[in-house]
């Protein structure tokens, strides 16, 4: 038997059993997701045990700014939501609100990123890089990781919605923003766990 005919025959007769190719990207993208949760993983147990590592240099008490870090997670958690709102009317072809949802979706990221920059050129000026202590070199790296992410995602979103502009509604556009908006929503479940483990507990309690 040939090989052509051992692959054609290994295939159900009913083609509706196939795997679409909507589904080979979701659990190909669920997989790589899985390995960016592993990274933060391991990211935020680094921090865990570099918490008290301060080298005789400020700690976290004396450094984190509860009303950035408020403003912050506003921005972020908002996103999510208009997001939400983009990929419904994604499903329903509605053009106009899906490109308002993404523009308001990447402005607000913008403004995260901004307050993030911001933040860390605060604590550099103020003798508080990342090559001060083990404590700070675990947080520049947590918290500048989920900020890359955040840039890749704005970078990404922005390829989309050029595309969106030319193509409209195809298969393709709708599977890459539904990737897009499960990438989006875990960076806002990674910045949730940033927050209260770094920002709260670290920071206040």
């Amino acid at each position: 038997m040939s090989v052509d005919a051992t692959t054609v025959d290994s295939y159900p007769e009913d083609s509706a059993a196939l795997p679409t190719r909507q589904h080979v990207t979701g659990f190909g993208f669920y997989i790589y997701l899985l390995s960016d949760g592993i990274l933060f993983a391991a990211l935020f147990a680094a921090f865990a045990v570099l918490r008290g590592a301060t080298d005789g240099g400020p700690d976290s008490h004396a450094l984190f700014s509860a009303r950035n870090a408020l403003i912050e997670t506003a921005c972020l958690l908002t996103s999510s939501f208009t997001c939400g709102i983009a990929m419904l009317a994604c499903d329903r072809r509605n053009r106009f609100v899906t490109l308002v949802g993404f523009l308001v979706t990447a402005l607000l990221g913008v403004m995260f990123l901004t307050l993030e920059v911001r933040e860390f050129s605060e604590l550099i000026d103020r003798g508080a890089g990342p090559d001060r202590s083990a404590f700070l070199s675990a947080f520049f790296t947590l918290v500048s990781t989920h900020g890359i992410h955040v840039t890749c995602g704005l970078l990404w979103l922005s390829v989309l919605l050029i595309q969106f502009l030319g193509r409209g509604f195809t298969p393709a556009m709708v599977r890459r923003f539904l990737c897009f908006s499960l990438f989006w929503h875990v960076l806002d479940v990674v910045w949730i766990g940033i927050f209260t483990f770094v920002y709260l507990i670290g920071g206040y309690l």
